[in-house]
């Protein structure tokens, strides 16, 4: 691998931050784990030495990489870092799905990683215009989540939908929208899909016409919720409502 450089979306490989995520990315992907990288001042932690641990069991590379660290995350305070080569994957037929339409914030997109992960929905599809799910900020945000998932990037919804036909689609919007706790009342199928549109967007009308918009009911005291708070609290209603049928 030649010298680390700061991160492009244009490389084959990506940084996993921060010793946790990085021990994820050890843990779930170690295929794709390339190298281990270590801040002097974290020689002798217990993080590092269960990363070193772990990294000499799978036969990956650990190094001492002070300017490294520094240049990849941007920060003086990062200990440790996982170098991985970037995956593709299939999203299960006939599992949940949450699929973010044309998301902009790298920290968004990570905390609904690990938002979906913690709700038991482990397919995740990105639409673009949308972040590099492989930006480390993304990673970071995602503490890892994202090497347990399997997550997907489409050109288009209706590429998401040529491969997935005939799912129970729930965009979250207003238009033509139930309340949630209205839809939560009713029989939800198995293979739903869960839709979220651009922070400051939302979602295109057309979208009122998929499947059954579905709106979080809110005092007028607010115009809207933060998109990562949204999405938490529709992947709950759905897993918690699929659960206790």
């Amino acid at each position: 691998m030649p010298s680390l450089a700061p991160y492009k979306s244009d490389l084959d490989y990506g940084y996993a931050p921060g010793a946790f995520p990085a021990m994820e990315c050890l843990l779930h992907r170690p295929d794709c784990a390339r190298r281990v990288l270590l801040h002097s001042k974290a020689e002798g932690t217990e993080a590092a030495q269960k990363l070193t641990a772990l990294a000499e069991k799978l036969h990956v590379r650990v190094e001492i990489a002070d300017k490294a660290l520094s240049r990849i995350s941007g920060k003086e305070n990062c200990f440790a870092a996982a170098v991985f080569s970037k995956f593709d994957d299939a999203l299960t037929p006939g599992a949940p799905h949450v699929v973010l339409h044309n998301p902009s914030d790298q920290g968004n997109v990570g905390t609904i990683l690990r938002t979906a992960l913690g709700f038991g929905v482990e397919d995740v599809a990105l639409i673009r215009p949308c972040v590099d799910v492989f930006d480390p900020r993304v990673v970071r945000a995602s503490m890892g989540s994202l090497f347990s998932l399997r997550v997907k990037v489409y050109d288009t919804f209706e590429d998401y939908q040529a491969e997935h036909p005939g799912r129970a689609l729930y965009p979250f919007m207003l238009d033509g929208s139930r309340s949630l706790p209205d839809v939560l009342s009713g029989d939800i199928p198995a293979d739903w899909t869960l839709i979220f549109g651009n922070e400051g967007s939302g979602l295109p009308a057309s979208f009122a016409h998929l499947g059954q918009p579905v709106r979080i009911p809110s005092n007028e005291k607010i115009d809207s919720l933060n998109l990562s708070i949204a999405a938490a609290i529709g992947i709950y209603g759905f897993t918690r409502g699929s659960a206790s049928r």
